[in-house]
């Protein structure tokens, strides 16, 4: 992420088979809740608990949307103790977002799958990109219903003030 600027695409896709994808390098599985605070216009305010296998990882993000493909990100990690604490902040009217997240490498890529509980065929995955022009190659176990980068109702914020319904495809 240069400069604090994360790149992003996103994309809606099949939910792939597991342990065709457990394979990949780099693959790490995670249960996370972001819990999105109250924030000033503008701003996106979120604190994540992250439990792999063996740790848990507390982090606050902060962003600034830049365009529907990049925003300007400030993220640290925080103690278990803020975290709990932080959640007295919660936005009104939103609910804790819960997902699995498989990550990945693939052709120098970070892949991170994320899968609901609310979706039963489909799930979200992103990928950041170091420049807005950048293609993005993905393993042929992936199969993309859409690209969803920078529609509003997908965004994890919007998801956790109203989910939307699972996609239908053909």
């Amino acid at each position: 992420m240069p400069n604090g600027i994360e790149i992003e695409r996103k994309y809606i896709i099949h939910i792939p088979d597991i342990d065709s994808i457990s394979a990949f390098a780099g693959y790490t599985k995670s249960a996370i809740t972001q819990t999105y605070l109250e924030s000033p216009e503008g701003t996106t305010r979120r604190v994540r608990k992250r439990e792999f296998a063996n740790h848990t990882v507390y982090t606050e993000t902060i962003k600034k949307r830049i365009d529907k493909i990049s925003s300007r990100e400030d993220e640290s990690e925080i103690t278990e103790e803020k975290y709990t604490s932080m959640l007295l902040e919660i936005k009104p009217g939103t609910s804790h977002l819960h997902k699995t997240r498989h990550t990945i490498e693939y052709m120098g890529h970070v892949i991170e799958i994320d899968v609901y509980p609310q979706w039963k065929k489909f799930c979200i995955m992103e990928t950041e990109l170091e420049n807005k022009d950048e293609s993005v190659n993905l393993p042929d176990i992936i199969k993309i219903l859409s690209e969803v980068t920078g529609e509003k109702r997908y965004s994890n914020a919007s998801m956790a003030e109203s989910f939307p319904p699972e996609p239908v495809s053909d």
